[in-house]
This record gives C-alpha cells, structure tokens and sequence, in this order.
C-alpha cells in the first residue's frame, strides 16, 4: 500500500486489522500442539508462543528505533489486561448473575508476582532520578541485569505453576482433544507467524507518518493500538470464559497474560535491543510507571475476597477510559 501512495491511516490500520485474525491463528495452533503434549510442554507453549505477536511487532520497532512506542506498548498491554479485559470479563459474566467466584488463592499469586515486575520496573527509573550524574552506560547495565533476573523470577513462576502448584490454575474440566493434527498445527504457527512479522513491519513503518498526520503521539499509539492488537485473542478468550462462569480461568488469562509481559516480553526486547541503535533501558516514564501500579493495586482489592460483581468490573473499565483520556493529551 504504501508503494500506491496510500494515507498513513489506512496502512496502520489496516496492517492492524490484518495481524488480529493472524494472531488468532497463533494462539489457535499453539493450542492445538499444546493438545498432543503433556500439560507441562503444553503450558510452555502456551506462555512462548502466546505473546509471539508483541515480541514480532516489539522486534522491528526496536529495529526502527521508536523505543517509545515498544515500552508504551508495554504498558499499555500491563493496563489493558488488567483493567480492559478483566473489566470486560468481571462486567458481562456478572450482568445475568449477583456474583461470581473464584480461587483467590491463585489470583493473589498473580497479582503478587506482578507487584514484584512493578518494583523490578521502578527500581531503575528511581535509581536515575536519584543519580542525575550517572552514565548512560551505568543505566543500560543496570537494565540488562534487571532484564535477567526478571527472566529468573519468570522461569520460577513457571515451574511454580506448571509442576509444583499446577491445582492452583488448573480446573476439573475435561481434557481438550485436537481438532487439527500436528503437522497441520505447526504449519499453520509457521504461516500465522510469518503474516504477522511482514504486516507488523509495515505496521511499525507507518507509525512515523501517522504521528506527522494525526498528531496523535507514540505514547498513545503504543498504549492503545499496539497493545490492543498484540492482546486481541486474550481479549476474546477472557470474556468468552467469563460469560461462562469460569472466572478462575478468565482471571488466569487477564493477569497471566500481563504477567508474561512484563516478566518474559519486556526483559527479552531489552536484551534483543542490545543488537541496535539507540537500545533500551527498563527505565519508563514516571506517567507509565504509576498508571501500571496503579493498575495492579485496584485489581488486587478487586481480588481480595475471591469473588466479583458486575459493578467492580465497570469500575476498572472506568479506570481504564480515564487512563487512556490521559495518555492521549499526554505530551
């Protein structure tokens, strides 16, 4: 399209539409190879491939260099989760009942590993702004170690809950059997993958000339577009569950999809970053950093009593339009 000359708008957007059927696809075949494994194997192809399409999209603007848009879609995937799709989730499974309940427990879990992410993520933005005179270096090295031992609380949480305290996230329901076979499934990931990098670089490269056009900034794009497009199938997934009554699960895959974020994607697209020019750092904008703490306290009072009505998950909606309200007047 851009070769025709084509508005920068209709690129983005279009290139986005395109990634979400794709993405769907992704998550669609990495269940299906899940489904001819054991539940360990499967449960570690669901939290590497499930975020295949934020590390695609992250590694070719790293390449172009908007490392705002990469940690802004960071956080806007932190957010969204959170408070967008648990919203969604606690609002439309709560309409048609009085309450809904679920294992506390394994949410408090959640929630509790995310507040570790969100120290690990203040720590060198704090440390910078309490150490003016340090290097450029001193931070990029703080960030790559940080990166690191994020990735070891990550693998922790891992075995936690795929071997040692798998009860606590998996329910009695019946074992899912495949509807596609292996070779099928894996050339479906190989094809679904594929798509999704050629359209997430057309994608990332019409993100310059839509700032130029909309004046919107990257800081929006990245919290809200990016974001939104990399997590459509968690979305989904979510609230499909939850009008179901299966909140436990749903809340699973709010939580746990953020989680992945900020332990697995964040720290890999630091290291990847270290292959070009300018890199980046894990310090994020003080605006960010409290949008996504905030983020994690409300949805852990909201957790606390192991059960939910509608109304508390119209309340995270509402934090989430007012966040995003702010993010787009932000400068």
């Amino acid at each position: 399209m851009a070769a025709i000359g084509a508005p920068a708008s209709i690129i983005f957007f279009t290139s986005a539409l395109a990634i979400v059927p794709l993405a769907k696809y992704i998550g669609e075949a990495t269940e299906e190879l899940a489904a001819h494994t054991n539940a360990a194997l499967g449960g570690l192809l669901n939290v590497t491939f499930g975020n295949a399409t934020e590390l695609i999209i992250g590694f070719f603007a790293l390449r172009a260099g908007l490392i705002d848009v990469v940690k802004a879609s960071i956080t806007g995937s932190i957010i969204g989760n959170l408070l967008l799709v648990l919203g969604m989730a606690i609002f439309f499974g709560g309409l048609k009942r009085e309450r809904q309940k679920f294992n506390s427990t394994a949410a408090k879990v959640s929630v509790s590993t995310l507040l570790l992410v969100m120290t690990a993520l203040a720590v060198p933005a704090i440390f910078l702004f309490t150490s003016p005179g340090v290097t450029p270096e001193v931070v990029q090295t703080v960030s790559i170690i940080g990166s690191v031992f994020l990735l070891i609380a990550y693998a922790a949480s891992l075995i936690f809950s795929l071997r040692t305290h798998t009860h606590l996230y998996i329910q009695e329901t019946a074992k899912y059997e495949p509807r596609w076979s292996k070779g099928k499934s894996l050339w479906i990931l190989f094809g679904a993958t594929v798509g999704v990098a050629i359209l997430s670089e057309i994608l990332v490269g019409s993100i310059v000339p839509l700032v130029a056009t909309l004046g919107w900034t990257q800081l929006f794009i990245g919290v809200i577009f990016v974001a939104i497009i990399g997590n459509v199938a968690e979305h989904t997934s979510a609230i499909t569950v939850a009008l179901r009554d299966k909140m436990d699960l749903s809340i699973q895959i709010a939580t746990g999809s953020a989680t992945q974020i900020a332990m697995f994607v964040t720290p890999v697209l630091v290291l990847i970053s270290l292959w070009y020019t300018p890199h980046m750092s894990l310090v994020f904008d003080t605006f960010e950093l409290a949008c996504m703490l905030f983020s994690v306290f409300v949805v852990n009072a909201i957790i606390e009593d192991g059960e939910s009505t509608w109304l508390e998950g119209f309340q995270l909606l509402i934090a989430y339009a007012i966040m995003a309200v702010a993010f787009f007047f932000h400068p």
